[in-house]
């Protein structure tokens, strides 16, 4: 199983990445030993998270949110995140589901057990 997220950093700029282990991810990401642009745009909050059985469609979806949206479709991704279908027709072959009311401070504090 693995989980693509959202973080906004405390500059506003958000960060997506995927990972096994959601809560080990955001410990590290809070420590300054996460991705290299985390280290430099500290994380302020997970803003969405979304599960597949495959790394491959985990790593697609990253791709797709990283390099294909801009900030407002960003946006309106969080706001909307159950919308990957309508957003994302090519990916609909992979099953995507989106985790509601996940927050940093649950993952920090190791409550959130996917």
């Amino acid at each position: 199983m693995y989980y693509i997220y959202m973080l906004q950093c405390t500059d506003g700029t958000y960060y997506t990445g995927i990972t096994p282990d959601v809560c080990r991810r955001m410990q590290r990401h809070c420590a300054g030993k996460g991705a290299k642009y985390t280290r430099s745009h500290p994380v302020a909050s997970l803003c969405a998270l979304w599960r597949t059985e495959e790394k491959t469609a985990a790593a697609r979806l990253e791709y797709v949110i990283k390099k294909r949206l801009n900030r407002e479709q960003k946006i309106s991704l969080i706001a909307e995140p159950t919308q990957l279908a309508t957003l994302f027709p090519y990916l609909e072959d992979a099953a995507y589901t989106y985790i509601p009311d996940v927050t940093l401070t649950m993952c920090l504090q190791g409550e959130f057990h996917g």
